[in-house]
């Protein structure tokens, strides 16, 4: 399953790709996060893993999170694309999710935030979630950009949203 999701953010490109990489914002923006925690590597270079530890509800869902590509490569440079793989086991099924999130300056002082997501599953039932419900998987895209948009332009933090 493909899909991509857009929003423009009314921030300078550089301030978005700031924000969108810093780990120490990741729980303000995105639900359910109790853990993003290094495993190996320099936060956004090629290569870092991560463990990613979400809560859906009464379950909690388990990813190991790899930045395979990076453009440009140099951190002290504003990167024009990000490629991130998520290797996730939920409830014993397997679910594996690339991301490629493409910032664009859209005017000087606004970004569009184009993200193409890829999704393989390595199960039955969970093949047959994905044909079933894609649209799960694409409102969950757009509530995580949704939620960044606002954090980024008026400082909202998803955690005292009370969901």
């Amino acid at each position: 399953m493909r899909y991509t999701s857009s929003i423009e953010i009314a921030l300078p490109r550089e301030r978005v790709a700031q924000l969108l990489a810093d780990p120490a914002h990741v729980q303000k923006w995105v639900r359910g996060v109790v853990l993003h925690e290094p495993l190996s590597g320099m936060h956004g270079q090629v290569g870092t893993r991560s463990r990613v530890v979400m809560e859906s509800g009464k379950r909690q869902i388990e990813c190991i999170e790899t930045i395979t590509r990076r453009e440009p490569a140099d951190l002290r440079e504003i990167p024009r694309e990000v490629v991130v793989h998520f290797d996730r086991e939920i409830v014993g099924e397997g679910m594996w999710n690339a991301v490629r999130d493409r910032l664009t300056e859209a005017t000087p002082t606004t970004t569009l935030w184009e993200s193409e997501s890829e999704f393989r599953f390595s199960s039955p039932l969970m093949r047959l979630m994905g044909r079933l419900l894609p649209g799960v998987f694409r409102k969950q895209s757009q509530q995580h950009m949704q939620d960044f948009k606002a954090f980024a332009e008026q400082g909202r933090d998803v955690r005292e949203l009370g969901s």
